[in-house]
């Protein structure tokens, strides 16, 4: 009786600078793709106050977290303003031996860790409209100072600059219509979606003039 070998699950990376509704469309692509699983990375961060332990990150003590990378226990880890973030490399090697397909989001800084060990793995990037719309995001979520959004905004237009080192770029002007396309790109049917398609370069270089 011959055995069907386990089928090797995909990796995809998804990033995106603050203010592009990165995390709001992820979120979205979990509840319409249930079958795809998430991995929780580790924070030193505060939990905000709609947040769990264990469900939307592993909220740990910068002591922890430098243990943790002693051991060479992440796939990628990044600092990321004032915080450290970084995802199991147990847990995703589990997930993937497991067949699941497994969603990491994470910074442009952790993507290229990964694409290095993980060189198989599939890489989207979020863009945002206009400038414009990134800064009203950025305002709009009503938790940051002045200062830390001008940090913030600063700091996610230099961020733009690294869509070229993606598989596919997603532009989230319409949110469902983003959704749509992340879903796409997910099943294998990101035709149209790739980062050296038609007119994104003369987007990308007016976003970030």
């Amino acid at each position: 009786m011959s055995v069907t070998a386990q089928r090797r699950g995909k990796l995809f990376v998804i990033s995106a600078p603050s203010g592009t509704g990165k995390t709001s469309l992820v979120k979205a692509l979990r509840e319409a793709t249930p079958a795809i699983g998430f991995s929780i990375s580790h924070t030193t961060r505060t939990p905000r106050p709609n947040e769990i332990d264990g469900k939307d990150y592993h909220f740990v003590t910068p002591e922890q977290f430098r243990a943790m990378i002693a051991q060479n226990a992440f796939l990628e880890h990044a600092q990321v303003f004032d915080n450290y973030y970084g995802t199991s490399q147990s847990a995703v090697e589990q997930a993937l031996t497991d067949g699941i397909d497994l969603i990491l989001e994470i910074d442009w800084q952790g993507a290229k860790q990964v694409r290095e060990r993980m060189p198989e793995s599939i890489h989207i990037f979020i863009l945002p409209p206009s400038r414009a719309a990134l800064e009203q995001r950025l305002r709009g979520r009503g938790t940051d100072s002045d200062a830390v959004i001008a940090r913030r905004l600063r700091d996610s237009v230099s961020e733009l600059s690294r869509w070229e080192e993606f598989h596919y770029v997603v532009i989230n002007d319409r949110f469902d219509d983003a959704l749509a396309d992340l879903q796409r790109i997910t099943q294998g049917e990101g035709t149209g979606l790739e980062r050296h398609r038609d007119g994104l370069k003369q987007f990308t270089q007016q976003l970030l003039a």
